[in-house]
């Protein structure tokens, strides 16, 4: 049996399809796919985060390996900010509260 290569974005819709349809055996055989590996796919996408592979030129996978660094950066900054208000309201509402039950 022949291995067939998928692209990146038919596997994008197909994961999208399997999350609103809940099963990957009804979406597969619609696609003629097989359902595991319609879940291989999935599960990949769930470890890796994305199913697009970096390119082979060293040079263009150093660009895109920046340009992912640089994303995930800027989200964990995002979120290290909404951690830090998250705190600040946390303590300032332990504050409020021991204003009114001082114990």
């Amino acid at each position: 049996m022949q291995r067939r290569s998928y692209p990146d974005e038919l596997k994008q819709q197909i994961g999208r399809e399997c999350q609103q349809v809940g099963k990957a055996s009804l979406v597969a055989p619609s696609q003629e796919i097989s359902p595991k590996t319609v879940a291989n796919w999935i599960r990949a996408a769930k470890t890796v985060g994305s199913p697009s592979r970096l390119p082979r030129d060293k040079e263009e996978r150093l660009k895109e390996v920046e340009r992912r660094l640089k994303v995930v950066s800027a989200e964990n900054d995002q979120l290290k900010r909404l951690v830090a208000e998250k705190e600040l309201e946390l303590s300032i509402l332990r504050d409020l509260k021991k204003l009114q039950n001082p114990r």
